[in-house]
């Protein structure tokens, strides 16, 4: 028989971060345990400043001899993110499961599936949390009317969260003469913590790319560095219509961000090109 349960952050993340405050932390015997965890398919999880960033995460719980995985009542189990301070704190003040649900495999077993949510208006409030975090889980086993058994384990699994940036463009005049200079300007930011906004990137690495008219591909035509504000401006000389963009690969703590493309209509340029840059 199969059995299926879903919870919110009051079921799992809360029940474990209750206990994990409240509750001995040397009732751990005999607990059961959670393994194959995967956040967000391995992937870093960018967040910006107010959307909740919700991300898949898969596990497995496996439970000691009186508990069944067919019945969910008597035991909570799952993963969650902290840094900078051990397990069993981390379960109280870091990143918990928003909702899951699991289904037995064995008697013993359950394969569960949920979504971890983080909401930088509460999860994040510093860009000091633009790191790695460490994924730990907890197991806690119910008695009658109390805990009767619990653990909070930190796993070797890390999970990146990163601070979501975005990018923009201008290219002008347009229309422009060809042989004549185009300047190319924009901004590069990324979401501010502590703030609550988007601020300017600085110094940033930031590559300005092509597409030629009438083809799929950009292309990099030079690399320009942000201005302390996350200005980015260039010029470059007018040779083919088509469309300029920045592009920003991403840095361990930011995300990579990519502007919309601005077409430039270039007087007697001629018609639609295969190639218009070699790649660097």
């Amino acid at each position: 028989m199969k059995a299926g349960r879903t919870g919110a952050v009051a079921a799992l993340a809360g029940a474990l971060a209750l206990s994990a405050l409240t509750a001995p932390t040397a009732r751990a015997a005999d607990t059961g345990t959670v393994s194959g965890i995967v956040v967000n398919g391995g992937k870093p999880i960018v967040v910006g400043t107010t959307e909740v960033k919700k991300v898949p995460v898969l596990y497995r719980v496996s439970l000691p001899a009186g508990y069944r995985a067919a019945d969910p009542f008597p035991w909570n189990a799952g993963p969650y993110l902290y840094h900078g301070t051990t397990a069993v704190k981390g379960a109280g003040s870091g990143i918990g499961m928003s909702e899951y649900g699991c289904t037995d495999v064995s008697e013993r077993v359950a394969q569960c599936a949920g979504t971890l949510s983080v909401d930088p208006r509460y999860d994040l409030d510093a860009n000091g949390d633009a790191t790695t975090w460490t994924v730990g889980y907890g197991v806690v086993l119910f008695g009658d009317d109390d805990i009767k058994s619990e653990k909070y384990v930190a796993t070797s699994g890390r999970v990146q969260i990163r601070r979501y940036a975005k990018a923009t463009v201008n290219a002008a005049p347009e229309p422009v003469a060809k042989g004549k200079p185009i300047t190319v300007t924009g901004s590069l930011k990324r979401a501010d913590w502590a703030k609550h906004t988007y601020t300017g990137v600085a110094d940033a690495s930031v590559r300005l790319q092509f597409r030629p008219r009438g083809t799929a591909s950009y292309y990099t035509v030079k690399t320009v560095r942000s201005s302390s504000t996350g200005a980015l401006r260039t010029t470059v000389t007018a040779t083919l219509d088509g469309d300029w963009r920045w592009s920003f690969g991403g840095w361990s703590t930011t995300g990579g961000a990519v502007s919309s493309g601005d077409y430039v209509d270039v007087s007697g340029a001629g018609g639609n090109v295969r190639v218009a840059y070699a790649r660097p």
